[in-house]
């Protein structure tokens, strides 16, 4: 399983996911003050890479929304903040 973030534009990143059955690719904006909030100290990239490995653990890649904001997927799995905050520790 591959997580491979890049940065298209100031706060949009998109980020591929490749495993055996093939890729999907997903547009993510990531502002600065959801890095300040989920992963402080953080730059996106990390921040993003550990919130797909988040989401791959709980659902296929083919369920993650193509184009979203970072914090949309609190509102699917709350406990969201609370696992990027134990993942930086």
């Amino acid at each position: 399983m591959g997580i491979d973030v890049v940065a298209e534009s100031g706060t949009t990143f998109r980020v591929v996911v490749t495993d055996d059955r093939g890729s999907s690719t997903h547009l993510v904006t990531v502002m600065p003050s959801d890095v300040e909030r989920y992963a402080p100290g953080s730059t996106p990239e990390e921040l993003l890479e550990a919130a797909f490995g988040f989401l791959l653990a709980r659902e296929p890649k083919e369920s993650i929304l193509a184009r979203f904001d970072l914090p949309v997927i609190e509102r699917y799995f709350p406990e969201f903040a609370a696992a990027m905050h134990h993942h930086g520790q």
